[in-house]
């Protein structure tokens, strides 16, 4: 099993239209750790760190959001997994 870490931006409606709480239980299902967090310029911004499957399938769901969203971009930087995470939770600003 390969472990892989993503952190990304994502663009578009993403706020105020419960990105967050759809992530985070999205995250679950996949058993992904890492954390997601509104950004003051508007987007929304994620580390998923899991099975590179996993990683990938979440990378999936950003790219669609939940059914009030618009994303309208996904930045995605791939980096070396921390194992640093207990779960996946919503962090403040």
């Amino acid at each position: 099993m390969t472990v892989r870490q993503a952190h990304i931006h994502v663009r578009g409606r993403v706020q105020g239209v419960n990105f967050r709480y759809f992530a985070r239980q999205e995250a679950t299902k996949l058993s992904i750790k890492g954390w997601v967090r509104n950004r003051l310029d508007g987007r929304v911004e994620a580390v998923f760190e899991g099975e590179e499957n996993a990683v990938h399938m979440m990378l999936d769901w950003c790219r669609q959001g939940p059914p009030m969203a618009r994303v309208d971009d996904v930045e995605t930087t791939w980096g070396e997994p921390s194992g640093a995470f207990g779960g996946f939770e919503i962090r403040r600003f």
